[in-house]
C-alpha cells in the first residue's frame, strides 16, 4: 500500500523546484548485503613494513590493511571513480600514494572507465583529484625514487576511438601541471612504464594500439611497440630491431621491467601470435628472444604483467590466468604451488624483502611471506554483479550473477546474529549474465551463463537442470558462423502474466512453456544482423567467447499491464515491440530522436501504469559517447523523448538501467557508471541518491514491492538495499518545504530469531543486517532542525520524541530521535519499555577490588541475564505512532500515523499462542522489574550505611565518642540484614565476570532472567509450555517472600535506625525510600 503522509501536517505545499533538494534523503543509508567479491586488479605495500597494504579493485575502490592483511577498510568511496588500474607509493615519502583509474586488462566490454589520477599525502586517509581525468585507464603510476612529486603516468585511454589523451604523462609539481612526454598516435596508448631504480632518467614504456567496440575487441597494431627513454621521460625513442620485432610487425600489448638488482638486464613480454619474452643485457640497446610460452600470457589483453625478484635477475614471476615463475631469466618456467585465486593480474614485491610480494588476482589478493611457498587470501567485498532480483517471500531473498562466480541468491536480512557468508548460496548458472526467481514458488531459479548457458535450479532439492535453447557449444567460433547468437549477458525474462513462459534472446526471442524441456522461436532476426559485426575478436590473436558478439539481443521486458506486448532492445542499437505475443513486430528504432546507431540497448523497463508507456536506456559509451541517454515512449514506440538532459554529462555518466518505482507514477531511478539517480517528474528533473552507497557501477535496479525497498546492484561493490522508500514515494514528496511531518510506517513483520550460519572470523567482508522491527521515518525542517540556531544557547533542543500506544491508548514505547534537516528514520524493535536494570554500588563481600564505574555503580552480570534486558515484543495488531518535534509545548508539532504489527510469516503459531507467550512475557518483565527496584533500594541503602559506618570509625574527632561506635555497629548490622534481603534475589559474590554464575547458586532475580529468555527470546512463537506456566507461579511465590522481607527491613528497622540517627549529633544520611508493594506482580 502506498505510504500517505500524515493527515496532520504543517505545511503548505508549494510548486516543485528546478533542483531537487538531496539534502532530504541525506541521512537514510544503503546497507551491504553480499556477495563476497571477485577481482582486484591493483596491489602496492610500504616497503619494509608487512603491516601495511593496498589493494585496488577493478570497479571497487582501493583497500588498505594495518595489520598485515587481518583487516581492511575501503579508503577511496567518496571518490567519483572505482575502477583502479593503478597504485604506486613514493619510495622516499610512504605517506604520498598515487592512484590511476580506469582498468587496463580488458576482455569484456564492462571493463570499468576512471577519470584520471588521484594523490593522497596522508598514507590514503584522503584523496585530491589530480588531472589527466580525460586518459579513461590508466595503467601504471612511476614515482621518482627520491622525489614524489616527479611522477610519470601511464595512459590506455578509454580504448572506444581515437583520442588524444593516451600516452605517457609527465608531472615535475605533484600534479598540478602535466605534460604528454610520449604519444604515438590516437589510436595508441600506454601499457606498463618501468623505471631503472638506479638511474631514474631510464624509462621504458610498453604503447599498446588497443581499441574496442561492442562487437569487436581489437588488441595490436602498428602503434604497438617499446619505448625508451634516457632523460628522465622528456624524450623518447622507439626500440626496432636489434633482437626486437620490426616496425612492419605487428604486436600488441607490452609489458617492460628492469632488474633490480642488475639495471643492465631488461625484460619485456610482448603480445604476439605466441607471447615472446625478450631480455636485453645491455639496458636495451640488444635484446634476443629468451622463450615462447602461452602460460606467460594466456588471454593477452586481459594478463601481460610481470615482474623480476629484487635480488635475482634470473628469478621472474608471471601473472596470467595461472601464477608461474622462473629461476634461469624466463628460459623455463615453473608453476608454483599458489592457487590462491585465478586469472593473476598484477604482482608487488617489497623491495626490501624480496620473500614478501602480493597478487592480485579475480578472487581478490594473496600475499606471501615466504616467497610464495605459501599465501594467505584476501577476500574483499568487491563483488562485479550484471544485475539483481528479489522474489516475494517474507523476508525476502535476492539474486544476481557475479562476474568470475555464479548465480547467488542472499537473504535480504538476517533472522540470526547477521548474514554470514555462508548464507550466500549458489543457484545454478555462470558467472555471466541474470539470475531470476520464479516468484510465485519463491523456489525455482533461472540462471544464465555465457554461450547460451542456461540451467534451471529447484532451491528445494539443489539440483539444477540444463536447459539451454540450442547446446552446441560455440567457443572459439566467428558469431556469424553460429547457428544463435548469444550476449555475454544475454536476457532472461519470466513473465509477469504466466509464470511457466519463460523467454530468452539470442538474435531472435525463444519462450518456453515447459520448463525448458522444449523452446519455441517467436520472433524473425531483432538486430541489424551485419556480418561485420559477427566475425573474430581479439586482434594480434583470436579471443571468441560471446565477450564481443554483435548482433544480438541484450534487453527483454512484457509489459506488467498487458500479456503479449513485449520489448527488445540489441547490442547493435534496434528497438522492437510485439503487441501479440510475437506473431507480428514492429521496428521501432526510426523513431527514437538522435538515437545513435550501434548504440546498445541496456534496459528496457515497460511502465507498470499504462500499456503504451516504456522507458530504455541507451548505453553508447563503447563508440566513444559516453553521454546518459534515456528515453521514454506514450504510445507503443510511435514516438519517443529523450528525459535523461537533467543527468550529469560527465566520464562516468553512461546510462546502464532506468527501472520505474512501482507504486508511484512518474518516479524513476537511473543507474549510471557512478551513481544512482532518481526523478520525480518522469525525467524532468534528476538528482543523485547516493547518499552512502560507493561511487561502484550500478548494473542494476530492482524495487521491492511488499517492503518498499530499493536493491541496486554494483559492478564492483555488491548489492546494497535502500531500506523502505515509502517516504520517497508518497504524493507530494520532495515538496516538502512546510512543517515537521510523519509518514505512514510500512507493516512491520514481527520476525523470530533463527539459528544462523557462523561466519569467518575477521573478514573484510561485513554484510549489514537491517534492524529489527519498524522504521520510523519523519521529515524536519531546517528551522526545526538541531543545527538550527537557538536564541538561548543555555537551551538545547529536544531530541524529536516518538510514543507507540496501544490499541487501547497505552504507552507501549517512548523512543528518541535525531533532528537533522531532512528525512530522520528510527528504529522501533517492536518491543515493549525494558524492565528496570540493576544498579550496583557496593562489592562483593570479601572483594574489595571490585571497584564501581564513574557513575558509582556496576553490573548485575548473571547467566542469561544479557539475554532479558530488553522488553518482550509486542503481539501482531494495529498502533499508533505519535512523533512530536519543539522545544515547547507552544511551538511543537505533534503528528500520528497507524502502524500494523504483522505475524512471523515463518512460524506456525496461532494468535492465541503468540497472546499467551506476550501475556506471560509481560508478566515476567513486571517480576523482573519488581526485584530490580528492590535490589537498587537496597543498594543504595546499603552504600550510605557503608559510606556512614566509615565515617563513624574513620573520624578521629569521634574516636572516643560511645555513641558513634553504637551508632556504627547498628549500621554493620543493618547492613548484614539488607545483604541478607539481597541474597534472596541475586547472588551478592558476583564480581562482574559472567561465569561468576557457576560458583554459588542463581538467586531469584537470575532465575526470572533465565525464565524470561527461554519465554520469549529462545526461537520462534509458541504458546508457554505447561512447565514455564509453573515456574513462574513458583517464581513469583518467592517474589512475594521477599518483598515482605524487604517491607520488613524498610519499614520498622530502616525507620528505627533513621531514629537513632536523629537523636546523636549526627546527620540523617539515609535517603526516604520509596519501595514496591510486595502485592503479587502481573502484567
Amino acid at each position: 500500500m502506498l505510504a500517505v503522509i500524515a493527515s496532520v501536517l504543517l505545511l503548505v505545499p508549494t510548486a516543485r523546484t528546478q533542483q531537487t533538494d538531496t539534502t532530504l534523503w541525506a541521512h537514510l543509508r544503503y546497507r551491504f548485503v553480499g556477495p563476497e567479491g571477485n577481482r582486484a586488479v591493483a596491489v602496492a605495500g610500504e616497503p619494509g613494513n608487512p603491516l601495511v597494504a593496498y589493494v585496488g579493485a577493478a570497479s571497487g575502490g582501493i583497500w588498505k590493511t594495518e595489520d598485515g592483511g587481518v583487516h581492511w577498510r575501503a579508503v577511496f568511496d567518496s571518490q567519483p571513480a572505482q575502477a583502479i588500474g593503478a597504485i604506486a607509493m613514493a619510495p622516499s615519502a610512504h605517506n604520498v600514494l598515487w592512484a590511476g583509474t580506469g582498468e587496463t586488462f580488458f576482455i569484456r566490454s564492462t571493463t570499468a572507465l576512471g577519470n584520471g589520477v588521484y594523490r593522497s599525502t596522508d598514507a590514503g586517509r584522503s584523496w585530491q583529484r589530480s588531472g589527466l581525468d580525460s586518459t579513461g585507464r590508466i595503467a601504471r603510476v612511476v614515482i621518482h625514487p627520491a622525489n614524489p612529486d616527479v611522477v610519470l603516468v601511464c595512459a590506455l585511454g578509454r580504448a572506444y576511438g581515437p583520442q588524444p589523451q593516451r600516452g605517457v604523462y609527465r608531472t615535475v609539481d605533484g600534479g598540478r601541471t602535466w605534460t604528454r612526454v610520449l604519444f604515438v598516435d590516437p589510436h595508441t596508448g600506454c601499457s606498463d612504464l618501468a623505471i631503472d631504480p638506479g638511474d631514474p632518467n631510464t624509462l621504458f614504456a610498453g604503447m599498446w594500439q588497443f581499441e574496442v567496440k561492442t562487437w569487436h575487441l581489437q588488441s595490436g597494431g602498428p602503434g604497438s611497440g617499446l619505448w625508451v627513454s634516457r632523460d628522465g621521460g622528456a624524450t623518447w625513442k622507439r626500440l626496432t630491431g636489434h633482437g626486437l620485432p620490426d616496425a612492419s610487425h605487428v604486436v600488441g600489448k607490452i609489458a617492460v621491467a628492469v632488474a633490480p638488482s642488475n639495471p643492465n638486464t631488461v625484460y619485456a613480454l610482448i603480445e604476439d601470435q605466441d607471447p615472446t619474452l625478450y631480455r636485453s643485457d645491455d639496458r636495451g640497446a640488444t635484446w634476443r628472444v629468451v622463450s615462447r610460452d602461452h602460460t606467460m600470457a594466456e588471454r593477452a589483453p586481459y594478463y601481460v604483467r610481470f615482474a623480476v625478484a629484487p635480488d635475482d635477475e634470473e628469478r621472474l614471476y608471471f601473472v596470467s590466468v595461472r601464477f608461474s615463475m622462473s629461476r634461469d631469466g624466463g628460459r623455463t618456467l615453473a608453476r608454483s604451488g599458489y592457487e590462491g585465486g585465478g586469472d593473476n593480474h598484477d604482482i608487488w614485491i617489497d623491495p626490501l624483502n624480496p620473500d614478501r610480494f602480493m597478487v592480485a588476482h579475480d578472487g581478490g589478493a594473496s600475499i606471501t611471506l615466504n616467497r610464495g611457498r605459501t599465501f594467505m587470501r584476501i577476500v574483499l567485498p568487491i563483488a562485479q554483479m550484471y544485475h539483481v532480483y528479489a522474489d516475494t517471500r517474507a523476508p525476502y531473498y535476492v539474486y544476481g550473477n557475479r562476474q568470475d562466480g555464479s548465480s547467488y541468491r542472499m537473504p535480504s536480512r538476517s533472522l540470526a546474529d547477521g548474514i554470514s557468508e555462508g548464507a550466500w548460496q549458489h543457484v545454478g548458472g555462470c558467472e555471466s549474465g541474470f539470475g531470476i526467481p520464479d516468484t510465485v514458488d519463491n523456489a525455482t531459479v533461472w540462471s544464465g551463463c555465457y554461450d547460451g548457458g542456461l540451467e534451471v535450479y529447484d532451491a528445494r532439492t539443489g539440483n539444477a537442470r540444463n536447459v539451454r535453447v540450442w547446446p552446441e557449444a560455440g567457443y572459439g567460433w566467428r558469431p556469424a558462423d553460429l547457428k544463435y547468437r548469444w550476449n555475454w549477458t544475454f536476457p532472461i525474462m519470466i513473465s509477469p502474466h504466466d509464470h511457466r513462459r519463460v523467454y530468452v534472446g539470442s538474435q531472435y526471442l525463444h519462450v518456453t512453456t515447459d520448463g525448458g524441456a522444449s523452446w519455441k522461436v517467436v520472433s524473425p532476426d531483432l538486430t541489424r544482423n551485419d556480418t561485420s559485426h559477427q566475425q573474430s575478436s581479439g586482434g594480434v590473436t583470436t579471443d571468441n567467447l560471446m565477450t564481443f558478439d554483435g548482433a544480438t539481443l541484450f534487453a527483454l521486458a512484457e509489459s506488467p499491464v498487458h500479456a503479449g506486448v513485449i520489448w527488445a532492445g540489441s547490442n547493435d542499437g534496434l528497438v522492437h515491440v510485439t503487441r501479440d505475443g510475437g506473431t507480428t513486430w514492429t521496428d521501432l528504432t526510426g523513431n527514437v530522436p538522435k538515437l545513435a546507431p550501434w548504440g546498445k540497448i541496456s534496459n528496457i523497463e515497460p511502465s507498470r501504469f499504462d500499456v503504451g508507456t516504456a522507458y530504455i536506456s541507451v548505453d553508447v559509451h563503447e563508440l566513444d559517447d559516453l553521454d546518459p541517454y534515456i528515453f521514454k515512449t506514450a504510445d507503443f514506440g510511435g514516438s519517443w523523448k529523450r528525459i535523461s538532459e537533467g543527468l550529469p554529462r560527465s566520464p562516468l555518466g553512461f546510462v546502464h538501467v532506468v527501472r520505474e518505482d512501482p507504486a508511484r507514477r512518474g518516479m524513476l531511478f537511473a543507474g549510471t557508471e557512478s551513481g544512482v539517480y532518481v526523478t520525480f517528474d518522469d525525467g524532468g528533473h534528476w538528482a543523485p541518491l547516493q547518499t552512502n552507497l560507493p561511487h561502484a557501477p550500478i548494473s542494476w535496479i530492482t524495487v521491492q514491492p511488499h517492503f518498499h525497498d530499493l536493491v541496486v546492484a554494483t559492478y564492483g561493490r555488491g548489492i546494497w538495499i535502500l531500506d523502505d522508500i515509502s517516504p520517497l514515494e508518497a504524493p507530494d514528496f520532495p515538496a516538502l518545504t512546510g512543517g515537521a511531518m510523519l509518514f505512514k510506517p510500512r507493516p512491520a513483520y514481527r520476525f523470530r530469531s533463527q539459528q544462523g550460519i557462523a561466519s569467518a572470523p575477521n573478514s573484510a567482508v561485513r554484510v549489514d543486517s537491517v534492524p529489527e522491527g519498524a522504521d520510523l521515518t519523519y521529515f524536519v525542517p531546517a528551522s526545526l532542525a538541531d543545527t538550527a540556531a537557538m536564541p538561548d544557547s543555555a537551551h538545547p533542543r529536544r531530541p524529536a520524541k516518538i510514543v507507540v500506544l496501544g490499541a487501547s491508548g497505552d504507552t507501549v514505547r517512548v523512543l528518541e530521535g535525531e533532528r537533522k534537516p531532512g528525512l530522520n528514520r528510527v528504529w522501533w524493535d517492536l518491543r515493549y519499555t525494558r524492565p528496570t536494570v540493576p544498579k550496583l554500588r557496593t562489592p562483593p563481600p570479601g572483594k574489595p577490588f571490585v571497584r564501581t564505574g564513574p557513575d558509582g555503580t556496576r553490573p548485575l552480570v548473571s547467566w542469561d541475564l544479557d539475554l532479558s534486558l530488553h522488553g518482550p515484543l509486542v503481539p501482531p495488531g494495529g498502533y499508533q505512532v505519535r512523533l512530536t518535534v519543539g522545544d515547547s509545548a507552544a511551538s511543537a508539532a505533534t503528528l500520528t500515523q497507524p502502524l500494523t504489527v504483522l505475524k512471523d510469516p515463518n512460524t506456525a503459531a496461532s494468535d492465541s499462542d503468540v497472546a499467551a507467550q506476550t501475556r506471560l512475557a509481560l508478566a515476567i518483565r513486571a517480576a523482573q522489574d519488581s526485584a530490580a527496584r528492590m535490589i537498587n533500594r537496597l543498594e543504595w541503602v546499603r552504600k550510605q550505611l557503608a559510606d556512614l559506618s566509615g565515617q563513624l570509625r574513620g573520624d578521629t574527632a569521634l574516636a572516643g565518642d560511645s555513641s558513634a561506635k553504637r551508632l556504627a555497629g547498628l549500621a554493620d548490622s543493618l547492613d548484614r540484614h539488607a545483604s541478607a534481603v539481597e541474597g534472596a534475589l541475586f547472588d551478592v559474590h558476583l564480581t562482574g565476570a559472567r561465569e561468576d554464575a557457576f560458583r554459588s547458586p542463581m538467586q531469584l532475580y537470575g532465575r526470572l532472567a533465565a525464565l524470561q529468555s527461554d519465554v520469549s527470546e529462545s526461537g520462534a512463537d509458541f504458546a508457554p509450555t505447561t512447565q514455564q506456566q509453573a515456574v513462574y507461579e513458583l517464581l513469583t511465590r518467592r517474589l512475594g517472600d521477599a518483598s515482605a522481607r524487604f517491607a520488613a527491613l524498610m519499614e520498622p528497622e530502616l525507620r528505627a535506625f533513621g531514629a537513632e540517627l536523629r537523636k546523636a549529633p549526627l546527620k540523617d544520611v539515609i535517603s526516604a525510600i520509596d519501595y514496591p508493594s510486595p502485592a503479587r506482580p502481573g502484567p
